[in-house]
């Protein structure tokens, strides 16, 4: 998954939005992820593909074989027990990793683009809203399409890293570059009004997370070509920038407060999704 996986997606954005959650959440969320990051690590090691595959399936058996000496493995089991989360979403996760185990890995379609994406990262962000105990099934929804925007930022950001370890998510050009940063923000934009639904505390630490990695397709795009894109190097948010999407994100709150919208009024953009993965069973 290159750096660009479900992992850092949640990392350095999370590390600074984690700021505004409970410590008790946070410690949660960071359970998760640290789950993720063993098996995604596997996944990006540079060894042989043999070995990459043996160590995968070992960690696969040592979860489903609930091998609890293994505290990332047991604090793991201890958030599906907890929140109810099911074992397809986790499978599901799993798959995605497994998919990048390969001595090429190309995707040649969006409906490929979005499975994956969803895969990596909408099954991060869809544990993580159950464990800021979000119920509502709009909102799960959400939460998957803000994991989708974040990996499709994320993909988009590393597409000449990535070629180099022979992935391609999607072409090197900046034609595709754009259109995939603009299939991002239909994502970011179908995740913002279920962000309602998240309880209060946790609700601001989402935006803040949101903001600072929409904006990295932002910049992106200000590049304007594929030159520019590629002689800029790895492309984030600054200190002082992530200072201004948080204040940027207390507008959000107000403008969340106000606003009313239905769950039936709610776009989740799934038919290609759905067509391979039943969403609905994961929720």
């Amino acid at each position: 998954m290159s750096d660009g996986s479900n992992l850092s997606v949640y990392a350095k954005s999370f590390s600074w939005a984690g700021f505004f959650l409970p410590t008790e959440t946070l410690k949660k969320c960071s359970a998760l992820y640290d789950f993720c990051r063993i098996a995604d690590n596997i996944a990006d090691d540079n060894e042989e593909l043999k070995v990459k595959e043996k160590k995968f399936i070992q960690f696969e058996n040592d979860f489903n074989q609930k091998k609890l000496h293994n505290p990332v493995i047991k604090n793991m089991w201890d958030l599906i027990e907890e929140f109810n989360i099911s074992l397809k979403i986790v499978q599901d996760l799993l798959d995605g990793i497994k998919s990048d185990i390969k001595d090429k890995v190309k995707l040649n379609s969006k409906k490929d683009l979005l499975i994956y994406s969803y895969r990596v990262a909408g099954t991060v962000g869809l544990m993580m809203a159950k464990i800021l105990k979000v119920n509502k099934k709009s909102s799960l929804k959400a939460a998957i399409d803000l994991g989708i925007a974040m990996q499709l930022t994320n993909i988009s950001r590393d597409v000449v890293e990535d070629s180099k370890n022979d992935r391609f998510y999607i072409k090197e050009d900046f034609k595709e570059i754009s259109s995939t940063i603009n299939l991002a923000d239909i994502f970011y934009e179908n995740s913002f009004y279920s962000i309602k639904n998240i309880p209060f505390s946790f609700r601001f630490s989402i935006l803040v997370a949101r903001r600072i990695y929409r904006k990295i397709g932002y910049k992106i795009l200000s590049k304007k070509n594929l030159e520019n894109y590629q002689n800029a190097g790895k492309i984030y948010v600054s200190n002082l920038e992530k200072v201004f999407e948080t204040l940027l994100s207390i507008l959000d709150l107000i403008r969340l407060s106000l606003t009313y919208k239905k769950d039936d009024q709610i776009k989740h953009d799934h038919i290609l999704i759905n067509e391979e993965i039943n969403l609905n069973e994961r929720i």
